[in-house]
């Protein structure tokens, strides 16, 4: 038997992708994370949203300020600041430079983000108590307090795994980046599987058990996934140093390019927090359903916009490396067509199956608690296809190291989002309203976006070819919202499902059904997007009739 190679082995994972490799590959990883996050979620739920909601609520505002933190300092801010003038330094074929820049940023982030999780420990109680959620009663306050403490520390040890999985991302290396995210949530699993009891050693105990023990898990998860990362890196011959290249001009263009985009990733947050603010006086598990909700809805977007997105945009800054403007062009239409024509039905069969879909998070027999998640669910249906559309204009800009414009229109979108959700609190709407802002503004910000890139390219970027396209995707998105109503009638959801081996089987006999209606919609209106699958439904098929 051949000796197993733990370097060869990497060094096959780290081969470089095409395009289709790349998303095919992200779309699984986000949905075998996805997954796990259903079950992390799941079980979570049941062994808390029904019998101790007060905890569920403080555990979900726990991660409101460190994952804030996250998102203002590093997130997606480095990955479309950092990507694009990597990827130059690398295609000028100066090596040197684009490991010191990567040095420097690694180190820069590390050192915020350290400070960041220190002041986060010091200042927790104001945090909670005055602004992420003031409605949560005496207990569930202390408990949201103690739990972001030592959450604290997710930032520092995110960032470092962000900048080394983006690395990976610049240069087409997509599984250890893809996978990490997974990594995370089983780390969580097992802290709610084996930390709730709690821990002690020789007799000593050294965390209490009970919810705070799922908070431990919390912290595993991002070890772990951080340790993946660094797994990643064998074989990409990356010269890390101990030192901050201030003088390396890529770094400067870093710094220059990475405030518009912190600033509007925190924009974004700041809405995240104005929800948790909100939810947390409508009563005990409110937080928590709005959060569940939120999580669902962002699945798809995950699988859809972020996945096909990410694949995209190495190729999307490389062309304009090239100075090709058409071939850009080019390559952001069949990225936006391709994220509409899938984006589309998905949200029409998540707003009739919502009910099924709530009921894969949580077996906890609380048909109210279901219900109020379901009803979330489906005022954020909307969201689901506007902002996976919004991950592919905003790369429109980014690619052309344009984070500034962006940024201005999440500005204005996030203001309007939150005086909606503010103006439907007022109005009594409750969560719902919450929801129903969320997919308003995110309706808004991609309008406004797509038609500044429209103006930009007067009007080549998205021609009439392109119009007419998307006028038949919305065609056949209606007969499948026919389709899907008529199954959810047909196969009913019972009060009494609330196990998976039931659940899941209908969702999945409506799901295909729903689906299968708009191919074939697709394909009798021509839509190009479909034609693939039908060959290779075809080649499946009639492989043997020769």
């Amino acid at each position: 038997m051949r000796k197993f190679k733990f370097k060869s082995v990497v060094a096959l994972a780290n081969m470089r992708l095409s395009v289709k490799s790349s998303a095919i590959v992200l779309a699984s990883s986000t949905l075998v994370s996805a997954l796990l996050g259903l079950f992390r979620d799941r079980l979570l739920n049941s062994y808390y949203l029904g019998t101790y909601p007060t905890g569920i609520d403080a555990y979900t505002a726990a991660f409101t300020i460190p994952d804030f933190m996250f998102f203002i300092l590093t997130s997606g801010a480095l990955a479309v600041s950092f990507i694009p003038v990597f990827n130059e330094r690398l295609a000028k074929g100066n090596k040197k430079s684009a490991w010191e820049l990567s040095s420097s940023l690694l180190n820069l982030l590390a050192i915020l983000t350290f400070v960041a999780s220190i002041l986060i420990m010091i200042f927790a109680d104001p945090l909670i108590r005055y602004v992420v959620s003031p409605g949560l009663d005496e207990s569930g306050m202390v408990l949201a307090i103690n739990m972001t403490r030592v959450i604290a520390i997710n930032p520092f040890l995110f960032s470092i795994a962000t900048v080394l999985t983006s690395i990976q991302q610049a240069v087409g290396r997509f599984i250890f980046y893809a996978f990490a995210p997974a990594i995370y949530n089983i780390g969580i699993i097992i802290g709610i599987t084996c930390f709730t009891g709690g821990i002690d050693i020789f007799g000593v105990q050294l965390f209490g058990g009970g919810i705070m023990g799922v908070a431990l898990g919390v912290i595993l998860g991002a070890i772990l996934q951080l340790i993946v990362s660094l797994i990643g890196l064998f074989g990409l011959g990356m010269d890390y140093e101990f030192k901050i290249y201030w003088k390396n001009q890529g770094f400067r263009s870093i710094l220059k390019l990475l405030p518009a985009r912190s600033l509007d990733q925190g924009i974004d947050y700041i809405n995240g927090i104005v929800n948790t603010n909100l939810s947390s006086r409508m009563g005990a598990g409110a937080v928590r359903s709005f959060n569940q909700a939120s999580s669902l809805h962002q699945m798809p977007i995950n699988l859809i916009g972020v996945a096909i997105s990410t694949a995209f945009f190495p190729k999307l800054t490389e062309e304009l490396g090239n100075g090709d403007e058409r071939e850009f062009s080019n390559t952001f239409r069949q990225a936006l067509r391709t994220i509409t024509w899938i984006a589309l039905p998905v949200s029409i069969i998540a707003f009739f199956g919502r009910g099924y879909v709530t009921s894969f998070i949580s077996n906890i027999g609380n048909n109210d608690s279901n219900g109020t998640i379901a009803s979330i669910l489906g005022t954020l249906c909307v969201a689901i296809f506007a902002r996976s559309i919004f991950h592919i204009a905003s790369r429109g800009f980014y690619a052309h190291q344009d984070t500034k414009t962006p940024f201005i229109v999440s500005i204005f979108a996030i203001g309007l989002t939150i005086l909606l959700s503010v103006w439907f609190y007022s109005l009594g709407w409750g969560v719902d309203g919450l929801g129903l802002a969320q997919s308003l503004g995110a309706i808004v910000e991609i309008i406004v976006l797509l038609a500044i890139l429209q103006r930009r390219s007067r009007g080549e970027l998205l021609d009439k070819a392109f119009w007419r396209a998307i006028l038949r995707m919305l065609f056949a998105t209606a007969i499948t919202g026919c389709v899907a109503f008529s199954m959810t009638k047909f196969i009913p959801l019972m009060a009494t499902d609330t196990s998976l081996v039931i659940t899941i089987p209908k969702f999945l006999v409506i799901s295909v059904i729903s689906f299968a209606a708009y191919l074939a919609a697709s394909y009798f209106l021509s839509l190009k997007e479909a034609k693939p699958i039908f060959r290779y439904i075809k080649k499946i098929l009639f492989r043997n009739a020769k």
